[in-house]
């Protein structure tokens, strides 16, 4: 039995020391660090480019129809998942319709458009839904023409518009967005300076228009 005791102890000894040999040389590794996700905040001030194309909403023909490309500016503000704000935006236009009868052509032309509306939506990370409208306006020219002679009038149209979008960030500070419009326009009054005013009726168009927006003041939070 004391043979025994003296033999485990005698191991007991030899093993230790390589024991605390192989600690000692295992290398120190800290543990991997969790990856920063990101957060965005659309709230500040943003501004971009918008293109799109516009028809008119008419029960008879020819319908004005055509394509526009302009600027948008505007700002967000942000509280939880809600994000409201104001956007402004402007563009050149080509949309136009012409009807000829008894060797008489009107032409009706909108050659810039815009608007002036609120935003509400509901933000996922670096998603937006909204739904937005306000103020819109066109600049439209109608021209007669016949027997090689042309007049033309130019009116400026006040209404408003109602639509939806959506729009996401793919880089820090960049987003693009995808919107309807519908848009009413009053009626204005042709030639008046000629004692025959011909009266336009409501303009109303369908528009769809895509866009690239910058916004400022960095919207990505980086947080454990």
């Amino acid at each position: 039995m004391k043979k025994a005791l003296l033999a485990s102890a005698c191991l007991f000894a030899l093993a230790a020391p390589a024991s605390a040999a192989d600690l000692a040389a295992r290398p120190y590794t800290k543990a991997p660090v969790a990856p920063l996700a990101s957060v965005y905040n659309w709230t500040g001030f943003y501004l971009g480019i918008v293109g799109g194309g516009a028809w008119e909403a008419s029960s008879g023909d020819p319908k004005m129809q055509g394509g526009f490309v302009g600027g948008t500016a505007g700002y967000n503000w942000q509280t939880g998942n809600v994000v409201f704000g104001i956007e402004a935006d402007g563009a050149w236009a080509d949309v136009n319709a012409s009807a000829t009868a008894l060797g008489v052509t009107v032409a009706s032309k909108t050659d810039a458009l815009g608007t002036v509306r609120g935003r509400i939506g509901w933000a996922v990370n670096n998603i937006l839904l909204y739904g937005t409208g306000g103020y819109a306006w066109i600049d439209n020219k109608i021209t007669v023409s016949a027997l090689g002679a042309s007049v033309s009038d130019s009116k400026w149209h006040s209404g408003w518009t109602v639509g939806a979008g959506v729009e996401a960030f793919f880089a820090p500070q960049w987003s693009v967005k995808g919107e309807y419009l519908y848009r009413s326009l009053g009626s204005e009054d042709y030639f008046s300076n000629l004692g025959a005013p011909l009266a336009s009726g409501t303009i109303n168009f369908h528009t769809v228009q895509v866009g690239v927006n910058y916004h400022f003041g960095g919207p990505v939070v980086a947080k454990y």
